[in-house]
């Protein structure tokens, strides 16, 4: 069973996060021939607080 994790920053509406994960599932059982049933997909929105890029942090 496959699982796909995103890692964010808070932000996104409850759509766009469920039209993410159809449009995630899709390609992956596109690509890879798997039942999109099996695919699962995870959505983690971290705080800016805990990013960084570059050295540098987000927030």
């Amino acid at each position: 069973m496959p699982l796909i994790q995103i890692s964010q920053t808070p932000g996104l509406s409850d759509r766009v996060k469920r039209e993410t994960i159809a449009a995630v599932t899709e390609a992956y059982a596109k690509a890879t021939g798997k039942n999109p049933d099996s695919v699962w997909v995870t959505i983690t929105e971290v705080p800016r607080t805990q990013w960084g890029v570059g050295g540098e942090p987000l927030a």
